[in-house]
């Protein structure tokens, strides 16, 4: 599992011109599964990303997680982070999973951040979206579950 997680000031998803989710204050996260991953990859997936200490402190250093300053997040499926780019000019997604698979475990990890987290917006698995992210720093954290980067 792959996560692009974005400091927001503020985020917003739209599909067919309508707004479907939109946040505060918090993270905005691009979240792509491979066909290797499993519950576990969920779970890590969702204690790093709602722990990740990249808001400031009154010291103005990066010490606190989502959690200590009540930030809202805006999940978002996007296979496309398993797109394979080293020959040729078109990615190959072989390593993305697709379908009811990919979707049931991207709303296990919606359903997990949502017992912690106050405020979890998604897009719409599948769909084509239209995001719109005002990146707070900025700030942007590529994250692995299988510790590839």
């Amino acid at each position: 599992m792959r996560a692009v997680v974005q400091r927001v000031k503020c985020s917003k998803v739209v599909v067919d011109g309508k707004v479907i989710g939109q946040i505060d204050r918090g993270f905005n996260v691009l979240l792509g599964i491979s066909r290797e991953d499993t519950a576990e990859d969920v779970k890590y997936m969702k204690d790093k990303i709602i722990n990740l200490r990249v808001f400031e402190d009154d010291q103005g250093k990066l010490n606190r997680s989502l959690l200590d300053v009540k930030g809202e997040l805006l999940v978002i499926s996007q296979f496309t982070l398993y797109g394979d780019c080293r020959k040729g000019r078109r990615p190959g997604f072989t390593e993305a999973l697709g379908g009811d698979e990919a979707n049931s475990l991207y709303e296990e990890f919606v359903r997990l951040c949502r017992e912690e987290v106050s405020r979890v917006e998604t897009g719409e698995f599948g769909a084509d979206m239209m995001v719109s992210i005002e990146n707070d720093g900025p700030v942007t954290l590529l994250i692995d579950s299988k510790k590839n980067f």
